[in-house]
């Protein structure tokens, strides 16, 4: 099997896209199938580096699918490209978060906590679900880390991780202003590009700001609480089992943030431009460690991580 990835990242999209078809990627290369992507990784360098891990050829966008059994695309913004993929040899899988990068494809892949109804166009086999949401090795890795580790008592241990740019600095600074207003015990990491303004700390609290990079999984299994935004990041933290409040930075994530909270899966800080009841969810988050542990426990539960591998199953169904 050969199959073509389609994704890109930036500073502005993030690097959501690029996460989920390196899931793939691992998947496929342990399968012995042979896997190249084409696309942009700008402001994702560490998940670049894992196709060079895994000795994946990085090709430019416009590569044609021609030559490959499948081209799977992860974006928004490509429009309608089943016809033109068919020509050229392939099947197509098309991953879409509700209307977003909807499109027509022999595999439609919905991997969202509630999926929504999409039309009838002609798609062939439609997979819809958290169970079809392809995560990394590492995740996985975390998971079972963090289940077999031991969390010493004493203040809270917070993350927060709103994607790998600095586009959302502002936001991480108003977060970390509301972590201090709790006057909770507690020692805040933020994993952002730049230099937030830091708050005074109160007795017995810490913040520190460090770039993003590729040790976030190995935090994640000794945090206590990560605050984070409802994209492809909140499916990773629901499977570790790391408790997790949640903010929606932009529209693409608001089924995802409502069916996560509704589900308690993770607790709801608000969105980007309404983060004014987001401090008092905080400081009940770091005053109740029970309260923490269902919502790891229920967001453990839902996801297990083994989406890439249902993708590709379902991949070679429809090619047989």
């Amino acid at each position: 099997m050969r199959i073509l990835l389609r994704a890109d990242s930036s500073r502005q999209i993030g690097a959501g896209h690029i996460s989920r078809v390196v899931a793939l990627a691992e998947q496929a290369v342990a399968r012995g199938w042979d896997v190249a992507f084409a696309g942009r990784t700008d402001n994702a360098d560490f998940l670049a580096a894992r196709f060079a891990e895994l000795a994946v050829p990085m090709l430019p966008p416009e590569t044609s699918p021609r030559g490959y059994d499948a081209l799977v695309v992860d974006h928004y913004e490509l429009g309608e490209l089943r016809a033109e993929t068919n020509a050229a040899g392939a099947a197509l899988v098309s991953f879409e978060d509700g209307p977003f990068g909807r499109r027509c494809a022999d595999v439609v892949v919905d991997c969202g906590l509630v999926p929504e109804p999409r039309p009838d166009d002609g798609s062939g086999v439609v997979l819809t679900g958290v169970s079809y949401a392809p995560l990394r090795q590492v995740v996985l890795e975390a998971r079972d880390k963090r289940a077999a580790a031991s969390r010493p008592d004493g203040s809270a241990r917070v993350l927060v991780v709103l994607g790998g740019g600095g586009v959302w600095q502002d936001v991480v600074v108003e977060l970390l202003r509301a972590l201090r207003a709790t006057g909770v015990a507690c020692s805040v990491e933020a994993l952002v590009r730049g230099e937030p303004e830091l708050p005074e700390p109160g007795p017995a609290q810490r913040f520190v700001v460090s770039p993003p990079g590729p040790g976030l999984h190995d935090k994640l299994v000794d945090t206590d609480l990560v605050v984070s935004a409802a994209g492809v990041t909140l499916f990773e933290l629901c499977c570790i089992g790391v408790p997790a409040a949640i903010v929606q930075l932009v529209d693409n994530q608001a089924a995802g943030y409502r069916a996560a909270v509704d589900q308690g899966l993770a607790a709801g800080l608000g969105t980007a431009t309404a983060l004014n009841e987001a401090g008092a969810a905080l400081g009940a988050l770091l005053a109740e460690p029970a309260v923490r542990q269902r919502l790891a426990a229920s967001a453990s539960e839902a996801v297990d991580g083994r989406g890439a591998a249902r993708v590709l199953d379902a991949l070679e169904g429809a090619l047989r």
